[in-house]
């Protein structure tokens, strides 16, 4: 039985550490070091730290991985498999390991290499993506390619849910490149040309956009970082906003109507219901509740992003 290095620190990274531990595989983990939590700032172990614990598998935390190339050769693993590690790898770090390391990226490569391709695919309309396993090397997500799974992307997907539609992929394809590397005899596909993707940032929403547009973009910052907007004195937060039909004459960031159902903002084509949202400083809730208690009037029309 392989004997791997599995390194990842978010969430996404544990259903692929889940399925390599049922795989039997022996395993060592490396996750980033505790980060300080809250308004306290109490130091938090990762996810990933957290379940590999509760699995009773040994966790280590260098605060740069760079410079642990002679523990990590201590341990002796065949290979090592990454996932939303967040810490870049030396070539020394990769000699480690006979039989290579192996990275999980959320993502169809080449395109959306970098930090931030889970939102980035939803924010700029893609109807699908997906994991891609490569061979790690020195430049940025440009290894050879093992193996490319396809996932679809729905106009009911948020960040949220596709994050974990694309880990539960990432556990399958863990196991799955384990065995493969196991087997040997592997055939690797160069890449093309590609992109980096940044990474997203709290942004304020420009109805002026098509509703496909702000659509997108609310769904892409959805848990985090938001897309928010502000009418009147109030600052909003939006977690969902669905595209719909729209036959007012009106100018975009208008509310053309408010009930049960959600409110409903003109765009520059088009038009968006948004279903849930969060007041600055309050708590997630549904556009039926928000407008209990804080009336949105229709004709109310949404400010321009201050550029």
């Amino acid at each position: 039985m392989l004997k791997i290095v599995y390194a990842g620190t978010p969430e996404f990274a544990v259903q692929p550490l889940i399925k390599l531990y049922e795989a039997g595989y022996a395993l060592t983990v490396v996750t980033q070091p505790d980060k300080p939590q809250g308004r306290k700032g109490v130091l938090t172990p990762s996810p990933v730290k957290q379940t590999a614990l509760g699995l009773g598998i040994s966790v280590l935390q260098p605060a740069k991985i760079r410079d642990e190339a002679d523990v990590l050769k201590k341990i002796g693993a065949d290979l090592m498999i990454t996932c939303a590690y967040g810490q870049i790898l030396t070539q020394e770090v990769l000699d480690v390991f006979p039989l290579g390391v192996w990275n999980l990226h959320a993502s169809l490569l080449p395109a959306y290499r970098g930090a931030a391709p889970i939102p980035r695919v939803i924010i700029d309309g893609c109807r699908e993506t997906g994991v891609t396993v490569m061979k790690t090397e020195l430049g940025l997500d440009t290894g050879d390619i093992l193996f490319a799974e396809k996932c679809p992307i729905y106009d009911s997907d948020d960040r949220g849910t596709l994050e974990d539609r694309l880990s539960r992929l990432s556990g399958e394809l863990a196991t799955k490149t384990a065995e493969a590397v196991a087997r040997g005899g592997l055939s690797l596909q160069k890449q093309g040309e590609g992109f980096v993707c940044k990474k997203v940032q709290r942004t304020e929403v420009d109805f002026s956009r098509s509703a496909r547009e702000v659509s997108c973009l609310i769904r892409g910052l959805s848990p985090a970082p938001f897309a928010f907007a502000r009418v009147g004195e109030l600052v909003l937060n939006f977690w969902f906003a669905e595209e719909t039909i729209c036959t007012e004459e009106v100018p975009a960031g208008t509310v053309v109507s408010a009930s049960k159902e959600g409110f409903v903002v003109k765009c520059g084509e088009g038009a968006v219901r948004i279903t849930e949202l969060q007041p600055a400083g309050g708590r997630r809730m549904s556009a039926r509740d928000f407008l209990n208690g804080r009336k949105i009037q229709v004709g109310q029309r949404f400010d321009k992003p201050v550029l």
